[in-house]
């Protein structure tokens, strides 16, 4: 069954000097301002396009890790991800990094590792963003 989730953004004025508000509208959990100066220099208190991109990333990649190493018969206890999506302002998104601890009892570093280039392939963001460079650090806790 398919799902379509909705985020809407209201944004008023310029592109230096302008500012905006993102409301996620399926989950109703919030609007968060964003402008200009948030995205190419200091957040301060708002978020960006690469923020929510590197929140969606972390959260769909330990997902499919997580998936992944079940289905092997290894559930983690735990994953511990972080997404760092680079911006470079006349260039664009730049590069995405994902670094992952995991807790997975009776699983070798090296087969974590393999589970974890796996997901990072196949997850439904990874997939999104095949225009970008993505890359990858996977460890055991």
């Amino acid at each position: 069954m398919a799902t379509t989730r909705t985020a809407k953004t209201h944004w008023e004025g310029s592109l230096m000097e302008g500012a905006g508000s993102v409301s996620l509208e399926s989950s109703g959990l919030g609007s968060y301002d964003v402008t200009w100066a948030s995205r190419a220099e200091e957040p301060a208190g708002r978020t960006s396009p690469e923020e929510l991109i590197a929140a969606a990333h972390s959260a769909c990649f330990s997902m499919a890790l997580s998936n992944t190493l079940a289905k092997a018969g290894t559930a983690p206890q735990s994953l511990d991800t972080q997404a760092d999506v680079d911006f470079q302002p006349g260039k664009g998104i730049t590069g995405i990094k994902l670094t992952v601890t995991g807790r997975v009892e009776g699983l070798s570093a090296e087969d974590f590792a393999a589970a974890a280039e796996d997901a990072k392939k196949n997850c439904p963001v990874s997939q999104a963003l095949t225009g970008t460079s993505i890359t990858l650090d996977a460890t055991l806790a």
